[in-house]
C-alpha cells in the first residue's frame, strides 16, 4: 500500500535539502527612538458643538515630512499631521502633531539618502502618529480620525517636483 503523505518522490532516507538561504534584505537604518515633539488638540465650541443635529464634521488633513542630521549617521525625521474639522463654518476641533523619530543610517549616497529618510521614516512612525490623533479625538468627545494609510513615496515625488518647479531664490 503506498504512503499516502508520500508524493510519489523516491528518497534515500535522507531529510529533503533545505531550500538556498538567502540573505534577509536589510533596512537601511534603525529607529533609535520616537517621540512626540509637539502636539495640540484644541475643540473651542465644547460644549456646544455636541448640542448639535449631528452633523458629520467635513475634515481636512495635512501632512509634511522633515529631516535633519543630528550627528554621523544620525538622522531626526519628523512627520507633522494636522487635521481641520468644520460642521458648516464652524470649527469642530483642530489636532495638530508632530511626531518624531531619531534614525541610525547605514553610510548611503547622498541621492539614496533623502528618499530612505523622507519615505521609509515617516512611513514607520505613521501609524503611531495616527494612532495618537485617534485617541486625541475620540477623548475630545468625537468619532476617533482614523487618517487613510498615506503614500509617502508620492508625497516625496510631489515635493521633489515642488522644489525642481519653482525658481530658486535672488542671491544679494
Amino acid at each position: 500500500m503506498a504512503d499516502p503523505n508520500s508524493d510519489g518522490a523516491k528518497t534515500d532516507g535522507a531529510p529533503p535539502a533545505a531550500p538556498p538561504a538567502t540573505a534577509p534584505t536589510a533596512m537601511p537604518f534603525t529607529i533609535n527612538a520616537q517621540y512626540v515633539k509637539d502636539f495640540s488638540f484644541e475643540n473651542p465650541r465644547a460644549p456646544q458643538v455636541f448640542l448639535g443635529a449631528g452633523a458629520n464634521p467635513q475634515v481636512q488633513v495635512g501632512v509634511d515630512v522633515g529631516a535633519r542630521q543630528l550627528g554621523d549617521n544620525v538622522y531626526e525625521v519628523t512627520l507633522v499631521l494636522n487635521a481641520n474639522a468644520k460642521t458648516g463654518e464652524e470649527a469642530a476641533f483642530v489636532v495638530e502633531l508632530s511626531y518624531a523619530g531619531v534614525f541610525t543610517v547605514t553610510p548611503l549616497p547622498q541621492e539614496q539618502l533623502r528618499p530612505v529618510l523622507l519615505i521609509e521614516g515617516p512611513r514607520l512612525l505613521f501609524p503611531f502618529a495616527r494612532a495618537i490623533i485617534a485617541n486625541a479625538t475620540r477623548d475630545g468627545g468625537f468619532p476617533p480620525l482614523m487618517i487613510a494609510p498615506l503614500d509617502f513615496a508620492d508625497l516625496y515625488r510631489r515635493q521633489v517636483s515642488a522644489f525642481t518647479a519653482s525658481p530658486p531664490p535672488p542671491t544679494a
